[in-house]
């Protein structure tokens, strides 16, 4: 079936319907719970939940929240059979495991989809180890809760030395029913964004930077219709932010003893939600990227966007409690557990940091310019564009230089931005992360800091590139690749076995998280014999990043942004011939 706007809109008021009916409920919140093996069965149904102290209803996975994690080891074969008790379709997509184009879970793409008391049997096997996760791919339901984690062992043991092993699931909760926070965000983008400009702010600008100055960059702002507080679509003013299925208060809890190496397994499992991640007291030891073992690298903190998954080292050095500390990226609220010797003892919360306010950098632009706005053909809303071709910045072995072109689609009212001049977003910590007193003396991962443990396997040049636009008009809530929303969008071609770049620049001021389905993303960082392997990429804004591709699995492949809310109009079919 065809994503199309009106199956769009069909699957909302259905499930809209199924959780007023609800047939069939599971009577009681199970915990999150190990599933190990090669056969499993999952089965997808409604939950009565209370995370904010609301009652509602949620869709879950063998009766908990998260789902169960599930365990494999690399070379088996595994074999799950789903059944849905959802009065909607519904279907399991494994995030970032490699598998044939049938399994992969994507309706429209690889399959029906499963309908409501009908059953799917998947299998695949284990070409890879590492820490990955599942999750529905239809409608809302990632939203109101079906995914869960997958911890796919080493075949030949893990080499990383830990003593105990946690899996942090990180999410998002809304008690909002998810067609009505995509509704309010179309009829108004900035609808939970609590964080906007005051008379404090203007004249605490003032002061720093001058009247004429502030006036100008405030002039800027309102000529594009934008705001510079624009981080997050959703806050959390609509969200409880959840570590393994539990709010903020009392947490969760993993426990540890005196003198044990701990390893961390973070997946952000949200629908919306980009997190910075923190243990005070603690160093974190970075090992995985999205499942591929990286060479050690010691952080203080690191960003996570939606879908990416970090494996981290810890050594509690003392027997007391550590706070797993991880703020939105907006600073609108946060998810935190303890790592304890002791249940009975719990960490202390430490503040969140300033909300985070846009910049020129994160529009494009050098420091020493201002926009050039200007009004596109029968378009009211102005809109910021290049006078020339610029080309991409990059440092040397950080791919493309490719002279960036903005296509005839990216003109009109469904754009509202495009960079002029975009630079490599890979060394750079993001929004929020930077240019702040309070992270004087503090590490944060930045992409440029990955290197594969172990060498490049497809060390050919590549023979074409790809270069895509990431494209919107927040004002209107429209997201799109090249200014084309995916109902309307040819596939992206590619032929068995070509190498091929992957150029993305982002002509927003959002922070977009980017998956490809099917095939590793090669993220480019200025080491080729070394190229850190990932699923799922950041693209921070105003910026570009680029990545090699082996077309090496046949099939359709779903290619899109993480971001729920954008994904119907930010997404590509990518077909391998």
């Amino acid at each position: 079936m065809q994503f199309t706007r009106r199956n769009f809109v069909k699957t909302l008021a259905t499930g809209t319907a199924a959780l007023a009916a609800c047939p069939h409920v599971l009577a009681e919140k199970a915990a999150p719970r190990d599933l190990r093996g090669t056969k499993f069965n999952l089965d997808l149904d409604y939950l009565p939940v209370s995370f904010s102290g609301k009652h509602r209803l949620a869709t879950a996975i063998n009766g908990s929240l998260p789902g169960p994690t599930l365990r494999w080891r690399e070379g088996d074969e595994v074999s799950l059979r789903v059944t849905n008790h959802l009065a909607e379709d519904s279907s399991i997509h494994w995030h970032g495991i490699i598998l044939p184009t049938e399994m992969d879970g994507v309706p429209g793409l690889s399959f029906p989809g499963i309908r409501p008391g009908e059953s799917f049997d998947y299998r695949f096997g284990l070409k890879q180890s590492g820490t990955y996760w599942y999750h529905s791919h239809s409608g809302f339901q990632e939203q109101t809760g079906l995914y869960g984690a997958i911890v796919v062992e080493p075949r030949n043991g893990d080499s990383d030395g830990a003593d105990r092993d946690h899996v942090i699931m990180l999410s998002d909760w809304t008690d909002e029913n998810p067609a009505a926070v995509y509704a309010r965000l179309k009829k108004l983008s900035h609808y939970y964004n609590f964080n906007e400009r005051t008379f404090s702010d203007l004249w605490r600008d003032i002061k720093r930077s001058g009247v004429s100055t502030t006036w100008a960059e405030r002039a800027m702002w309102n000529e594009m219709r934008m705001s510079d507080s624009d981080i997050a679509d959703v806050t959390g003013y609509a969200y409880t932010y959840l570590m393994n299925g539990a709010a903020p208060d009392p947490g969760w809890i993993g426990s540890f003893a005196a003198g044990e190496t701990v390893k961390l397994r973070f997946i952000n499992g949200s629908a919306m939600s980009i997190f910075d991640v923190r243990i005070p007291g603690l160093e974190m030891t970075v090992v995985a990227a999205d499942g591929q073992d990286v060479e050690p690298v010691t952080v203080d903190e690191f960003r996570i966007g939606t879908a990416e998954t970090y494996d981290v080292l810890v050594r509690p050095n003392s027997e007391m409690p550590y706070t797993l500390f991880t703020q939105s990226i907006d600073r609108s609220g946060y998810a935190r557990g303890t790592l304890t010797p002791d249940p009975t003892l719990t960490g202390k919360v430490p503040p969140m940091d300033p909300a985070p306010i846009l910049g020129h950098e994160d529009m494009g632009m050098g420091m020493d310019h201002m926009a050039h706005m200007i009004h596109s053909e029968g378009n009211n809303l102005p809109q910021r564009t290049h006078q020339h071709h610029a080309m991409s910045e990059a440092p040397a072995g950080l791919g493309s230089t490719a002279e960036i072109i903005h296509a005839p689609s990216e003109y009109g009212p469904h754009v509202d931005m495009r960079v002029d001049s975009p630079v490599s977003g890979i060394a750079d910590p993001g929004i929020g992360l930077r240019h702040h007193p309070r992270w004087h003396g503090r590490t944060v991962l930045t992409y440029s800091m990955l290197r594969n443990r172990y060498p490049t396997i497809d060390r050919r040049d590549p023979s074409r590139e790809v270069q895509l636009h990431l494209t919107g008009n927040m004002s209107r809530y429209m997201w799109s690749f090249d200014g084309i929303k995916y109902a309307d969008a040819q596939p992206i071609q590619l032929e068995y076995g070509e190498r091929v770049r992957f150029h993305l620049v982002n002509d927003t001021m959002m922070t977009h998280p980017i998956h490809l389905h099917g095939m590793w993303s090669e993220l480019e960082t200025g080491e080729p014999q070394y190229i850190p392997r990932k699923h799922t990429i950041l693209v921070q804004p105003g910026k570009t990043a680029s990545y090699l591709v082996s077309a090496d699995a046949l099939g359709r492949w779903a290619y899109h942004c993480h971001l729920q809310y954008h994904m119907m109009g930010m997404m590509r079919e990518v077909r391998v011939t």
